[in-house]
């Protein structure tokens, strides 16, 4: 993976879990860190769930990861406000 890649995977990953942390009403702990780890994850369950469709850029597909990523931040956004 060269390093322009790598660059544009983390953009791409930050902007999914932005959106997500946006559209969802609980939002995701840890400001830019929490996103970060809320979009890796949302590219990672989505796909597993609803397989890879729409578009794809730097490898992901994009409305499936953004379907997990708000999965993943309503599920941690839920637990933090259970256990705060």
């Amino acid at each position: 993976m060269s390093i322009t890649t790598f660059i544009l995977s983390v953009i791409v990953v930050l902007v999914i879990g932005a959106v997500a942390n946006k559209v969802s009403h609980l939002h995701m702990p840890g400001s830019w860190v929490g996103i970060l780890v809320a979009g890796y994850t949302g590219t990672w369950v989505g796909p597993y769930l609803f397989g890879t469709w729409g578009p794809i850029l730097v490898g992901y597909a994009l409305v499936p990861s953004l379907i997990g990523a708000i999965l993943v931040v309503v599920v941690v956004g839920l637990l933090w406000k259970i256990f705060d």
